[in-house]
């Protein structure tokens, strides 16, 4: 059992570590990504960097990463013992801390919320929707990744599902830690923001 679990850790970490953004960009438009626009190698930098095609495969990549990494112990009969979730924990890391990217990577968004719809896909249709909602009221990506994420923590506490809350307050962190820079732009009103959205519009408007 510990070997098996051993190796779908690995196999969870090195998944998580697929730097998306990047191969897509450097196979396929031969550009860096990391030297374009934020820098970042996620689906949010991709979309706006390489296009909404490039984005669209980015963030069906990453969230299948997470849902694969997860659903390990199901595909191996272990899903009564080995709970997925601390499984698909170790995708977010890699994510975030690629090996192939010199442990440097993306902010674990779209991963994480592989991980949840492996674990639970209701719970993942909740997680998108206010994910949609809050990015269609403030036209700011960064801002619907961390209440989503913060949500899915809170939501977790209320239906007293403690591992998922444990892991969803470690994702909570690591998100929040990952987007300083966003909160601090969104704290002095200069963050960046989707061509839609609420707020999107009144800036527009009072031009």
């Amino acid at each position: 059992m510990l070997v098996k679990i051993v190796g779908m850790i690995v196999v969870a970490y090195l998944l998580g570590s697929i730097p998306s953004g990047l191969w897509i960009g450097q196979a396929f438009y031969h550009k860096d990504i990391r030297q374009l626009g934020s820098g970042n190698i996620g689906t949010t930098n991709t979309f706006r960097t390489l296009g909404p095609k490039a984005g669209v495969v980015v963030l069906l990549m990453d969230v299948l990463k997470g849902t694969l990494a997860a659903s390990q112990p199901y595909l191996l009969g272990l899903g009564s013992s080995v709970n997925p979730l601390l499984i698909g924990l170790f995708a977010s890391l890699g994510h975030t801390f690629s090996i192939f990217d010199h442990f440097h990577g993306g902010k674990a968004v779209a991963t994480s919320a592989g991980i949840l719809l492996a674990y639970n896909p209701p719970l993942f249709g909740v997680a998108c929707a206010i994910f949609i909602a809050t990015l269609l009221l403030t036209s700011m990506a960064s801002a619907a990744s961390i209440i989503g994420i913060t949500a899915i923590f809170i939501i977790a506490l209320f239906i007293h599902d403690w591992i998922l809350a444990i892991v969803a307050g470690v994702l909570t962190l690591l998100v929040l830690n990952r987007h300083r820079a966003n909160i601090n732009r969104i704290i002095h009103g200069n963050e960046s923001l989707v061509h839609f959205g609420l707020v999107y519009y009144l800036k527009q408007r009072h031009k």
